[in-house]
């Protein structure tokens, strides 16, 4: 069976199946992944299977028009709330997804990136968003993709509270699904699969009329309560998934960033397997930390900076003219081969003094010097000068509260003798 046939065949059975139960596959798709390696084949075979339903049920949404730019909030129905987390589930997918190669990587990461960014927009729009969890999420710039804080101390501050509200709405979406089936951790796909509406089982028993019309009052309050909870929980959920989805946007730019910058690998015709030389130059070198042959450049080397401007390797400026290069050579003829010292001894001794590495005092000098009581006693001496009163008044205190520690404690009083 050709691929084309599969492919139309899976179509039509997706076609059939309602949105929801679309949904709650995908999602199941993606949880079952969660947990493994992402270089499993199993893993690829579950993401494959969900980023298809997902494709299918952004498709389906974009036909039936859920979602639109010139409505409201409290315009969007409660059951329909739950497909705003389409293009989070898809972005999440497609940065699992199995790449070979770096232009492969960039495209998932590229597509990824499109979906979440939709995501961010679409609850932006809608306002989900309380003013200011958004205002503390500007201050980092992680809904634009910059760093607006150059404070170091602010931003790590700011990434604290940022990770309380993120703990706190994981923790109110939690207690929320209580009730429900118990998972020892659940992902997110696990708590955007727990708002799918599912089928009522209640089933309205009539004893009368009178009972009926109560009965049916008393199902249609409690249909008003269930749907205002499900609506807060959803958005509870939406503004925890924001959160997540401008982490993973911050981390992906730091990806592409790197990616970019990442030599491209470069196959150039087949070469002959028995000539050595040819095979050693068709190999690409240029990861390699300690063997970089990279031609041009000053010295044969490579070059110096890169076209921004930022330097490549290490170097130094030397003066220009002969004079100067026939002494930069000369210097470099009959040198030896250790290195030589940059510091006198002097210099050396006066760093480590710098250090700490040194006591100073003691010997004569600290002997002949008078002790604090002896000092303050000169000083009191000093008669018709400030400074002397005021040391006599610190001599006065001193000796008042020495009579009083003499009297509290006599003499021998605290040697018992082991006596009790």
């Amino acid at each position: 069976m050709s691929t084309t046939t599969v492919t139309a065949l899976t179509s039509s059975a997706d076609q059939s199946l309602s949105l929801p139960a679309l949904f709650s596959r995908a999602l199941e798709s993606a949880s079952n992944a969660y947990h493994l390696s992402s270089i499993e084949d199993e893993t690829q075979v579950l993401l494959q299977s969900s980023i298809s339903d997902l494709k299918s049920i952004s498709y389906r949404i974009k036909t039936l028009s859920l979602f639109s730019e010139n409505e409201t909030l409290e315009e969007v129905a409660t059951k329909d709330l739950v497909y705003l987390f389409v293009s989070y589930a898809l972005g999440e997918a497609l940065g699992r997804a199995r790449a070979v190669g770096v232009d492969e990587r960039m495209s998932k990461l590229l597509e990824s990136q499109t979906q979440f960014q939709v995501f961010v927009r679409l609850l932006e729009n809608y306002e989900v968003l309380p003013e200011e969890e958004r205002k503390l999420y500007r201050r980092t710039g992680a809904s634009s993709g910059g760093t607006t804080l150059s404070d170091a101390a602010q931003r790590r501050e700011t990434k604290i509270n940022q990770y309380k509200k993120e703990k706190e709405l994981r923790a109110k979406a939690l207690r929320a699904r209580r009730g429900q089936a118990d998972i020892d951790s659940p992902n997110d796909f696990d708590l955007i699969a727990s708002l799918l509406s599912k089928p009522s089982t209640k089933v309205k028993v009539g004893r009368g009329n009178h009972d009926t019309q109560d009965q049916g009052e008393d199902d249609d309050n409690e249909d008003d309560e269930d749907e205002d909870a499900a609506r807060e929980i959803t958005l509870v959920l939406l503004r925890l998934i924001w959160t997540q989805a401008l982490s993973q946007l911050g981390s992906m730019r730091q990806e592409i960033d790197l990616l970019q910058s990442t030599p491209r690998e470069d196959f150039g015709p087949p070469m002959n397997l028995n000539d050595g030389r040819d095979r050693d130059a068709t190999v690409d070198r240029t990861w390699q930390l300690d063997r970089v042959s990279v031609a041009g450049g000053p010295d044969g080397r490579g070059p110096l900076m890169d076209k921004e401007g930022r330097p490549l390797r290490p170097f130094t400026i030397l003066p220009s003219g002969a004079a100067a290069e026939r002494a930069r050579f000369q210097s470099e003829v009959f040198r030896p081969d250790h290195r030589l010292p940059t510091m006198t001894m002097d210099e050396y001794l006066e760093e480590e003094r710098k250090r700490g590495k040194f006591i100073n005092g003691g010997g004569a000098a600290s002997q002949e010097a008078p002790t604090t009581s002896e000092q303050l006693t000169m000083d009191s001496e000093q008669d018709g000068t400030m400074f002397a009163e005021e040391r006599g008044e610190e001599k006065r205190l001193k000796d008042e509260k020495w009579a009083q520690f003499t009297d509290a404690n006599p003499k021998g009083s605290g040697n018992t003798m082991n006596r009790g």
